[in-house]
């Protein structure tokens, strides 16, 4: 694109400089607007919307990788599976999870967010408590295919439903709860796994199936509770009083270009920009280690030492909770210092680390260690694009899309994940590794480039360097080209 320097610098937003139209508090400022304490009022959102939220991931990512835990209580021998049968009842959920992303985020805010999410949460739970009662592995690949359809809305719903309460400046934080919560699931199931496990005969059922049923119920409560609990957005919300209702709306308007209404040509624009794609093939590379760690850790650390599995049910929790401590702590230090990328290359090359100890020749307790560095760095570059790209694009159409682009192209590793941890390889399951190493390496190269491009384009911006045909537009076209605009600034 040809440009030009205009003869003086191109300003931004009132209030903006590199990173544009934070939240005051975000900076330690308390602000007020029509009586209304903007500390305060984030707080509110903080206690009303969180808990649940997370609820519903927690139990959401629960019910989709606890066939990890359950394949250590009888599930194969219960259901005839041989060889790789039990890889592909693990991907095959994802056949139907990537194909409704997409179109179930553009369709969110049209079916209500409060009734849809609270839905979905009640339809897979009867689905997770039916797995536990199928007879054949026919009955178990359907009730996945099911599973799948079902989840799919849910985390790019999450990610979205966030974005119409919080600012630019607040949401990694916020999605660092959902990853906190795949964390917690991680640990959760261990933990349940563990106790549940030890109803392995009773009644007549493997323990496996107990797993499976009694970890299905709480989503079921979970959707009764996510009908009353959630609004659909902040003017829905009846414990927000008007001033602070107002408050939400002018926070908003702090962010240039900012929509929250769908237009066609900015679904175009997120399927034709290259910055998308690139953090849609990140997200592939990231998410093959989220897979294949989630519903093979307890394989891994079953293989490395001589433990019972309710030794190693328990062995995973602690590779979890680093996981979710070091995620929140860098979560909130992203959103202090407005910048993401920095935190995704040196976490992610902190997993690459742990993934080399797994690959080489050394003691069971140094492979032990291993899986803690990759837990140390796995949710941060996960979690943090989620967050980083969906600030880069103020378009409501834009970011709905771009944003369930890059979980279903991050999704589809969960296809391929299970795959690359074929029985065979067992105990060290070398290929598995070195192929998630190797993925995890080039996304942390990726996103050592979009660093420096966002910091690139946001100097010249300042410098006041403006592509030639947006010199003659008017500020309201301007807007409309949200993260194309000269006058926007992106997230680093």
């Amino acid at each position: 694109m040809s440009t030009e320097k205009t003869p003086a610098k191109v300003p931004g937003p009132t209030g903006s400089g590199p990173d544009l139209a934070q939240s005051g508090s975000d900076d330690g400022i308390t602000v007020a607007v029509d009586g209304a304490d903007e500390k305060k009022m984030v707080r509110t959102l903080d206690w009303r919307l969180i808990p649940t939220v997370m609820c519903l991931y927690l139990f959401s990512f629960l019910d989709r990788v606890n066939i990890g835990n359950a394949r250590l209580y009888g599930m194969e021998e219960d259901l005839g599976m041989q060889g790789n049968d039990f890889q592909l009842a693990v991907s095959i959920l994802f056949i139907t999870y990537l194909a409704f992303e997409v179109p179930s985020n553009l369709l969110l805010k049209y079916l209500r967010p409060s009734r849809y999410l609270a839905f979905l949460s009640a339809a897979w739970g009867i689905v997770a408590l039916c797995t536990g009662l199928v007879q054949s592995y026919a009955s178990l690949i359907a009730l996945r295919l099911i599973l799948g359809v079902l989840e799919a809305g849910l985390f790019p719903g999450l990610n979205v439903y966030l974005t119409f309460f919080y600012t630019r400046g607040e949401l990694a934080l916020r999605v660092g709860y959902l990853f906190v919560s795949a964390a917690l699931a991680g640990g959760v199931g261990g933990l349940l796994a563990y106790g549940i496990g030890m109803l392995d005969g009773e009644r007549g059922w493997s323990g496996w199936r107990w797993i499976m049923v009694l970890e299905g119920i709480p989503s079921i409560i979970l959707g009764a509770v996510a009908w009353f609990a959630l609004p659909d957005d902040a003017d829905a919300a009846p414990w927000l009083s008007s001033e602070e209702k107002n408050l939400c709306k002018e926070r908003r308007g702090r962010e240039y270009g900012r929509t929250e209404t769908l237009e066609k040509h900015d679904v175009i624009r997120a399927l034709a920009d290259w910055k998308v794609w690139i953090f849609c093939l990140g997200q592939f590379g990231v998410d093959t280690m989220l897979y294949g760690y989630s519903s093979f850790l307890p394989t891994i650390i079953k293989a490395i030492g001589d433990w019972s599995s309710a030794e190693v049910q328990l062995l995973t929790i602690p590779c979890y909770a680093i996981g979710a401590i070091l995620y929140m702590g860098v979560a909130h230090w992203s959103d202090k210092t407005h910048h993401r990328g920095i935190f995704c290359v040196a976490f992610g090359l902190v997993s690459v680390v742990g993934y080399s100890v797994l690959i080489s020749d050394v003691s069971a307790g140094a492979k032990y260690a291993g899986c803690f560095l990759i837990a140390a760095g796995l949710y941060i570059v996960v979690g943090l694009p989620l967050a980083w790209m969906p600030n880069n694009c103020p378009r409501y159409g834009k970011r709905t899309t771009a944003n369930g682009m890059q979980l279903t192209c991050g999704n589809s590793a969960g296809i391929m994940a299970p795959f690359i941890y074929p029985t065979a390889d067992s105990p060290r399951y070398i290929k598995g590794h070195a192929i998630t190493l190797a993925l995890v390496a080039m996304t942390s190269i990726l996103y050592a480039f979009m660093t420096w491009y966002y910091y690139w384009m946001n100097g010249r911006r300042d410098e006041g360097v403006v592509p030639r045909k947006q010199q003659e537009m008017s500020e309201e076209e301007l807007e409309e080209l949200g993260d194309d605009s000269c006058r926007f600034r992106y997230t680093i």
